[in-house]
């Protein structure tokens, strides 16, 4: 995937891109969640996993980062976070979330914050080096 794609593909997994209309929209990881439809997408966070690893070297290297990479990334945390994990979230508050898969949307978030923090300091971490 190249750099422009993954961008784009960010937009829309965050809910930022103003396509609605394009299938990818409905789609987006944070758009999984709201509403949420009692299981979460592992195929658009792992879609979110391969954007990251396309962006990388910019996020690692750049001196201006790209405003799109960033609000795509730290929206999809922050939402997911807000929705679904905090206590007075819609998904909790509603509980509409099983404590299995807030359990697990914590471990992707955590994860996927690593990773963009390993690279924000300019290299990989060792554990997802192949």
């Amino acid at each position: 995937m190249d750099y422009a794609s993954a961008v784009e593909r960010l937009t829309y997994h965050c809910g930022s891109n103003p396509n609605i209309d394009d299938p990818r929209w409905a789609g987006g990881f944070l758009q999984s969640l709201r509403p949420y439809r009692g299981h979460l997408d592992a195929v658009a966070m792992d879609d979110v996993l391969n954007c990251v690893d396309a962006v990388a070297e910019h996020i690692k290297t750049a001196d201006v980062l790209d405003r799109a990479v960033v609000n795509s990334l730290w929206g999809i945390n922050h939402w997911a976070r807000s929705w679904a994990l905090h206590p007075d979230g819609m998904l909790r508050r509603n509980g509409l979330i099983s404590d299995a898969d807030r359990q697990t949307l914590s471990d992707w978030l955590d994860d996927l914050a690593e990773r963009i923090a390993f690279m924000l300091d300019g290299g990989t971490d060792p554990k997802y080096d192949a």
